[in-house]
């Protein structure tokens, strides 16, 4: 049949699926996503689990090729527009990197059990996405919605970071981003995320952070941690010959090409959206992530 032709075989993962439907996939999730600071990869690696019947270990690895191939455009976008925090993206990065070393470790030593790891990454979304809903409806009304979305006068200390963005100044503990990035780090090497579906809900839902500064540097920090997660999860498949833990880069590849054109147009498209909006969206990925790994889990 000519839709036979359009199917294809991974052989290092061993999916077999349509050859659109990866691209497809990833562009409609990165779209969305990235308005929040976040790849979609969070989103995809249920999808790979539960559609594609992709669980070996090696579907992290995978899905951190994803955010490397997919998250340039996205970032650029934000720079081009004067929307990203430098500063803050320093201090994610130093905390991140040493984190995904050890959860890579964790991943394969403690969780290659995909039924296990489904309900650990499942709290761990829960839990996030619970606190975000929370301050979603506690707090007061949003403010207007502003046009001015340039961040200005950034600076960086051992103590402090600041900038001012749409007209107000912001300020973050250096030490307190650091430790909690190498806390992301580590849940986000063993989840094969990179880390920024974590901490970007955590830098609005604690830190209070304006989402529409936070999007540019988490992804930028997402970018960073999945390159090095990429590399980690390649060398230690020497160490593991009886387990598939080596990226598919095929399939990443795929998946990364849709996930680069929704994410320039997401990041295109977010100065649009008020950030109540981007919030209650943030939240329906986490908490709809979440209930469908404990389901399967459960189930």
């Amino acid at each position: 049949m000519l839709t036979d032709l359009f199917y294809v075989t991974f052989p290092a993962s061993g999916v077999r699926t349509w050859i659109f439907l990866p691209p497809l996939t990833a562009f409609v999730v990165s779209f969305f996503a990235s308005m929040g600071g976040l790849s979609g990869a969070f989103l995809l690696l249920p999808f790979q689990m539960s559609v594609l019947h992709y669980t070996a270990p090696s579907v992290s690895g995978t899905n951190q090729l994803f955010n490397v191939i997919a998250i340039p455009s996205g970032v650029w976008r934000f720079a081009k527009e004067r929307r990203m925090i430098w500063p803050l993206t320093g201090a994610v990065v130093v905390g991140t990197l040493p984190g995904v070393l050890i959860g890579a470790w964790v991943r394969l030593e403690y969780l290659p059990d995909p039924r296990n790891f489904k309900l650990f990454a499942g709290l761990v979304l829960l839990s996030i996405g619970g606190k975000l809903l929370a301050d979603l409806f506690s707090r007061k009304a949003a403010a207007a919605h502003s046009a001015d979305f340039t961040v200005t006068e950034s600076s960086l200390s051992l103590r402090k970071g600041e900038f001012s963005f749409a007209g107000e100044k912001f300020s973050f503990s250096v030490p307190w981003i650091i430790l909690l990035a190498f806390i992301v780090g580590i849940i986000g090497g063993i989840y094969g995320i990179g880390g920024g579906a974590i901490i970007a809900p955590f830098m609005i839902a604690f830190f209070q952070l304006p989402v529409h500064a936070v999007a540019g540097a988490s992804l930028m920090g997402t970018f960073i941690t999945s390159a090095a997660g990429v590399v980690i999860y390649q060398l230690l498949a020497g160490f593991y010959p009886g387990m598939s833990v080596a990226p598919d880069w095929r399939l990443g590849f795929l998946f990364g090409i849709g996930g680069f054109c929704g994410m320039y147009f997401g990041a295109r498209c977010q100065k649009h959206l008020p950030a109540k909006a981007i919030k209650a969206l943030l939240c329906f990925f986490l908490i709809s992530a979440a209930s469908n790994y404990i389901f399967d889990f459960l189930r």
